[in-house]
């Protein structure tokens, strides 16, 4: 869309939209980084976890 358009102020629904569209698009990466983020935080913090089954014998 040409700016000139979304600054009209005609059709503001339009402006609304592109500007969802922008922000949905410059979330996005952040949410993937932070969901494999926090699987592999997850995936390690198990792996770490000691075992104590042989210091209550």
């Amino acid at each position: 869309m040409c700016r000139a358009v979304l600054e009209s102020g005609e059709d503001q629904s339009a402006a609304e939209g592109i500007n969802d569209g922008i922000v949905f698009l410059m979330a996005v990466p952040y949410l993937l980084v932070a969901i494999i983020g926090f699987v592999i935080y997850k995936t390690y913090s198990k792996s770490q976890k000691p075992t104590n089954t042989e210091e209550t014998l």
